[in-house]
C-alpha cells in the first residue's frame, strides 16, 4: 500500500488500523504510481521541488490519487509555503476523510504554520479520537495541542492583537546564494557583521557598513580572524572594537566548541585568543553576547552543573582582566530542556534567549527577560506569535532604540538557505530605550589621553548601571536606560576624579551626548566642584543620593594616602550673608563628618564655608544660582 512519507512526523508513528474509506491505494493509475514512486526519490534527495512537479503530474492522469496529495503537501511543508500545503492536505481530505484521518497531525501543523490555530486545535482534536495510537503518536499528538492552546491563550492579548509583523530582506549586498546568519550591530546601527557559510561547510565572518539607506556589499572581516575553520555565533561589542565568538574543532580548543576572542586593530581583527578555562570547559561552548559596558559575558554552554541540555551562563571581567568562573542564570530562565541564542540588550537590563523547555508555539521560541535591581531576573516572556512560531527560531539583535530587530530567515524570498532580515519589534516586548555617551579621557594639562574607568550609578537607587574602561588612548563609549538621572564618575589615581550630573530623566532617547573628559593632576592648591551632591532647601543635611559621590571622593582618599584636603562649601546670594556663611560652613562641615565615618583620617581633612563670598557664576539667574550652591575639593597637599 503507498503511503505519504515526507511529515512533520514519520508515519511509522501511527499505528492503527484502517477503516472502511473510498480511497483504494490498489487502484491508483499505473502511470500515476510510477510517477509518484519517482517524486518520493527526488524528494529523498532533497529536491522537493521537482518532487512536487512530478506528482501535481500525477493527479492530473489520477485526480483520486489522495497519496499524491498527501505527499504534495508534505513536500509543501517542508518548504514552509503553508498555503499550498494545507490547499494539498484538504484536496487529499476531499478525496476520502477517512483516508486522510491519521494525517489531521500533521494538516494542523501546517494549520499552525500560518497561524490558524482555532483550525490546527480543531485537526489535532481529530487526530487525537483516533482508536489505537500508539504512545509515541498520542505524546505528539498532546504535544501540539498543548502549543495550540497557548497559542490561542496569547493570541488574546492587546500587543500580539494589534502586531503587524512585515520581515524585509536585507538585500542582495547583504545575502546571498548561501546562507548568512548570526547579525552582530554597533551601537550606531551602522556597522553589521554575521557569519557566512562559504563552499557549504565552512563558516567565516562578513562585515557591511549603512550608507545613507543602503548597505555597502558585504566582505570577509579583514585580519586574521577569518580561518579553514569554522568561526561563527559572534558577538561584535557596541564599539565595533571586539568580537567574541563561537570556535569550534580548533587545535588549542577544551571542547567541541569554545569561546575566542578578537581585537580591532589598525591591520584587521587580530589573531583569536581562547578566553580560557573560567569559560571554556570539555563541554560545549556557544553563542556569546557581550553586555554594553564589557564587563560581562553571556553564552551557551552543555557543561555539567546546569539543568538541562545547554543553558544560558554569565562570566564577569575582572579588574585584573581575567574572566570570572562562568555562573549559570538559574532556573528562573533555564530549564530541563535547551536555552541558547542569549543578546544582551544595550540598556544592559533587557536579555532575550531561546528555549525549547519553556512553553511556546513549537521548537525553540524567542524569550525576554529584564534584570532587576538587586541583579534578578524576571520571569520569562515569550515574544509570541507571528515572531515565534511552529519552527525553531534562531538569534535576534535589536538597535540602541528597540524599536528594530534582525534576525536570520529562509523566508519565501530568501537568496538561498538562511538570509537576514529586518522587523519592527512589537511594543510590549521592546527592550528599554538608550542614550549614549561618548568621549574621550584625557589630562588637563597635556591632552594627553588617559586609560580610566568610567561609571555611571542610578542616583536614585545608588546602584552601578555601566562601568567601562577607557580604550589605551582614553576613549570610551557608555550606553544609558532612559528615565534615570546618572551620576558620572571617572576615577584615576594621581588625579583628582570626575563628577558630572547627568539630569536624564526627562531627556528623549536615541540622543548622543560627546564629553571629553578633562582630569586634572592632583597638585596643591587644584580645585574640584563635587557636582552630584545635594542638600534640602536651608539643611545641612546630605541628601542620600549625596553618598554616591562621596564614596569617590572615600576611594580617591584611599588610593593617594598623602593626599590632604579641604572641603569648601558655597551659597548662592539669597538670604542673609550670615545665614549663608552658617549654611555652606554646616554643609562643609557635613561632608568631613561622612569622610570620617568611612575611615579617612580627620587630620587630613579640613572644611571652611564661603557663604556668597565667591560666585562663579551671575547671580540674577537661576541657572547662575544653581551653579553657585556648590560643595568643592580644594587639594591642600599631597
Amino acid at each position: 500500500m503507498l503511503k505519504h512519507i515526507l511529515n512533520f512526523l514519520a508515519i511509522t508513528l501511527l499505528a492503527f488500523p484502517v477503516l472502511a474509506q473510498d480511497y483504494d491505494p490498489v487502484k491508483v493509475n499505473k502511470k500515476a504510481a510510477r510517477l509518484y514512486e519517482n517524486a518520493l526519490n527526488k524528494a529523498q534527495d532533497g529536491d522537493f521541488k521537482e518532487g512536487i512537479r512530478i506528482l501535481k503530474e500525477a493527479v492530473g492522469i489520477d485526480p483520486r490519487f489522495a497519496d499524491a496529495y498527501l505527499s504534495i503537501a508534505g513536500m509543501y511543508g517542508e518548504l514552509k509555503d503553508y498555503d499550498n500545503s494545507i490547499l494539498y492536505y484538504e484536496k487529499a481530505k476531499a478525496v476520502d476523510s477517512v483516508y486522510f484521518g491519521d494525517y489531521n497531525l500533521p494538516y494542523s501543523i501546517n494549520l499552525a504554520g500560518k497561524g490558524r490555530f482555532n483550525d490546527a486545535l480543531h485537526a489535532v482534536n481529530s487526530f487525537l479520537t483516533i482508536n489505537n495510537l500508539n504512545d509515541a503518536s498520542i505524546k505528539a499528538g498532546n504535544y501540539r495541542r498543548k502549543c495550540y492552546l497557548f497559542a490561542l491563550e496569547q493570541s488574546t492579548q492587546p500587543g500580539i492583537m494589534n502586531y503587524s509583523f512585515t520581515p524585509q530582506n536585507l538585500g542582495d549586498s547583504v545575502n546571498s546564494d548561501v546562507s548568512e546568519y548570526y547579525p552582530a550591530l554597533t551601537i550606531d546601527n551602522k556597522q553589521l557583521v554575521f557569519t557566512r557559510r562559504v563552499n557549504n561547510f565552512n563558516e567565516d565572518f562578513f562585515g557591511t557598513r549603512l550608507n545613507a539607506n543602503n548597505w555597502s556589499k558585504a566582505k570577509g572581516l579583514e585580519g586574521q580572524i577569518n580561518s579553514n575553520l569554522n568561526e561563527g555565533a559572534q558577538s561584535l561589542s557596541i564599539d565595533g572594537e571586539w568580537l567574541v565568538f563561537t570556535g569550534c574543532n580548533f587545535p588549542e580548543g577544551r571542547g567541541s566548541c569554545d569561546l575566542y576572542i578578537s581585537f580591532l586593530t589598525p591591520d584587521g581583527w587580530s589573531e583569536p585568543e581562547n578566553l580560557g578555562r573560567t569559560i571554556n570547559t570539555e563541554s560545549w561552548e556557544s553563542a556569546p553576547s557581550l553586555s554594553p559596558d564589557k564587563r560581562d559575558l553571556y553564552f551557551a554552554s552543555t557543561r555539567p552543573g546546569g539543568y538541562g541540555g545547554s543553558d544560558i551562563w554569565v562570566s564577569h571581567l575582572l579588574p585584573d582582566g581575567r574572566w570570572s568562573e562562568a555562573r549559570n542564570l538559574g532556573p528562573e530562565i533555564n530549564t530541563s530542556g535547551d536555552e541558547s541564542c542569549p543578546f544582551i540588550h544595550a540598556d544592559n537590563q533587557t536579555l532575550y534567549f531561546t528555549s525549547n523547555g519553556l512553553q511556546g508555539y513549537g521548537g525553540d521560541d524567542l524569550f525576554m527577560v529584564r534584570k532587576g535591581p538587586k541583579k534578578s531576573w524576571s520571569l520569562p516572556v515569550n515574544l509570541g506569535y507571528p515572531i515565534n512560531t511552529i519552527e525553531n527560531e534562531g538569534s535576534l539583535v535589536i538597535t540602541s532604540d528597540g524599536g528594530t530587530a534582525y534576525y536570520a530567515s529562509d523566508r519565501a524570498d530568501s537568496r538561498g538557505g538562511l538570509d537576514i532580515y529586518t522587523f519592527t519589534m512589537r511594543q510590549d516586548v521592546r527592550p528599554i530605550k538608550t542614550l549614549w555617551v561618548k568621549g574621550r579621557v584625557m589630562d588637563e594639562n597635556t591632552k594627553k589621553g588617559l586609560p580610566s574607568a568610567v561609571e555611571l550609578t542610578d542616583l536614585s537607587t545608588r546602584e552601578t548601571v555601566s562601568k567601562v574602561q577607557t580604550d589605551e588612548t582614553g576613549n570610551y563609549l557608555i550606553t544609558l536606560p532612559v528615565g534615570r538621572d546618572y551620576a558620572f564618575n571617572v576615577n584615576r589615581k594621581g588625579y583628582l576624579f570626575f563628577s558630572e550630573n547627568f539630569p536624564l530623566s526627562k531627556k528623549t532617547p536615541d540622543s548622543t551626548y560627546n564629553i571629553d573628559i578633562l582630569l586634572k593632576p592632583i597638585t596643591p592648591n587644584a580645585i574640584m566642584v563635587l557636582k552630584n551632591i545635594f542638600f534640602s532647601t536651608n539643611s545641612t543635611t546630605l541628601d542620600s543620593t549625596s553618598m554616591v559621590e562621596l564614596d569617590k571622593l572615600v576611594q580617591m582618599l584611599r588610593e593617594n594616602p598623602g593626599l590632604n584636603i579641604q572641603i569648601n562649601g558655597h551659597t548662592d546670594n539669597v538670604g542673609k550673608a550670615a545665614d549663608n556663611q552658617k549654611l555652606s560652613n554646616g554643609r562643609a562641615q557635613s561632608v568631613v563628618n561622612y569622610l570620617i565615618s568611612k575611615g579617612i583620617d580627620a587630620k587630613r581633612l579640613s572644611f571652611q564655608g564661603y557663604g556668597a563670598t565667591q560666585p562663579i557664576a551671575d547671580n540674577t539667574t537661576e541657572e547662575g544660582k544653581a551653579m553657585n550652591r556648590r560643595t568643592e575639593v580644594k587639594v591642600i597637599s599631597q
